[in-house]
């Protein structure tokens, strides 16, 4: 790479996460983080000033600036969606470019590689990792921010599992040469098959996840009225991994064991992980929603046997899923920052080798029984 063209590139990059910061700031409810989140952008609008005089210096005018269209998207979500639908896709894009400006020559001997680490520790913090003494300070005053896994992800690679292993299925009966209406009711009840399956493993998951954070919740509220001191103990250790000085560790769980109304809560969040208020989350919402999202993927080539038989329902059928494929492809560099042809067309290849071998076993099994 030129470098201009790194140049380029790293000026996209700080105007991209200048943009999404000033929408969070737009979106925070809690005047403090989006004073945050306002002062995260106004950094990353100075570090796209640098790059911008380095592409002046080099002959070169930097573009207008505007948000990059992944960036555009986790904005358009964030505001359909909340926040913590999107931080924590947001802290993986800025932890995995944490680094970058370390091995730059023009930038590691800046105040530059250090601001971009510290942004990526907060967001971390923020979005409900390891977290520093700010989470801590958070949660204490009833901010809980962890985020319940990334939901976003979770949606796409959903509708993936569908469409993938239900084209395959499609595939591999259209090869043993059967009728259309065998491919469509075959293609519905793998529909119904797997959503059902995807659903009933989530419910189990989630519900056993439940009934262990109860069954925890309930121990601590039984040491914390039985062995009060070494809760606090185990709480002051707690901030201090998170890098609160020892007094201002001791000072802090020292309140919050003393008040009886958020002492439990304060364990359950920082000593087990456990947000009381949910659990988890819910086990129904979540089968029905693994239900759904398999379904929207599994319809995709099963939905042109409606209408169609024969080849032509075997090529729409194809070329539909190899679209969608390319599609949550695109979709899954929201999460990676990856090149969309090349996300895309990786899962082109892998449904299109999928599919091949299905429908290629279909027929040598179709041929052998006679169908």
């Amino acid at each position: 790479m030129t470098d201009v063209a790194r140049y380029r590139a790293n000026w996209q990059d700080e105007i991209d996460s200048a943009a999404i910061y000033r929408a969070l700031a737009g979106l925070e409810e809690d005047q403090r983080l989006a004073e945050v989140y306002q002062r995260l952008a106004a950094t990353e609008e100075r570090h796209a000033g640098i790059w911008e005089e380095k592409l002046r210096a080099a002959g070169c005018e930097a573009p207008a600036r505007r948000p990059g269209w992944r960036t555009r998207l986790l904005i358009a979500l964030a505001r359909r969606f909340g926040i913590q639908a999107v931080l924590p896709t947001v802290t993986d894009l800025e932890l995995a470019g944490a680094g970058s400006y370390d091995v730059q020559p023009d930038a590691r001997d800046t105040a530059m590689p250090a601001e971009e680490r510290s942004h990526a520790r907060l967001l971390s913090s923020l979005s409900g990792g390891s977290g520093v003494a700010g989470a801590a300070l958070g949660r204490f005053e009833g901010r809980h921010r962890a985020a319940s896994g990334n939901a976003l992800r979770a949606a796409v690679l959903g509708a993936n599992d569908g469409l993938l292993s239900n084209f395959s299925l499609v595939m591999g009966v259209a090869g043993a040469q059967v009728s259309s209406t065998t491919v469509l009711v075959t293609g519905l009840a793998g529909l119904l098959a797997g959503a059902g399956s995807m659903a009933m493993g989530e419910w189990v998951s989630v519900q056993s996840a439940r009934e262990l954070a109860s069954h925890q919740l309930d121990i601590e509220a039984r040491e914390l009225e039985e062995i009060p001191d070494e809760e606090q103990a185990e709480l002051e250790l707690i901030y201090e991994s998170k890098g609160l000085p020892a007094e201002q560790a001791r000072a802090l769980a020292e309140r919050q064991i003393a008040d009886g109304s958020t002492a439990l809560d304060t364990l359950a969040r920082e000593e087990l992980g456990i947000d009381p208020n949910e659990l988890g989350g819910s086990a129904i919402v979540a089968a029905v929603t693994s239900f759904a999202l398999f379904s929207i993927g599994a319809i995709v080539p099963v939905f042109p046997y409606f209408f169609l038989s024969g080849t032509r329902a075997i090529v729409v059928s194809a070329a539909l899923s190899l679209a969608g494929l390319f599609a949550i492809g695109a979709l899954i560099t929201v999460f990676t920052g990856r090149s969309v042809l090349f996300s895309g067309g990786r899962q082109v290849v892998i449904g299109a080798a999928a599919a091949g071998l299905t429908y290629l076993v279909g027929r040598l099994i179709g041929g052998a029984v006679g169908v």
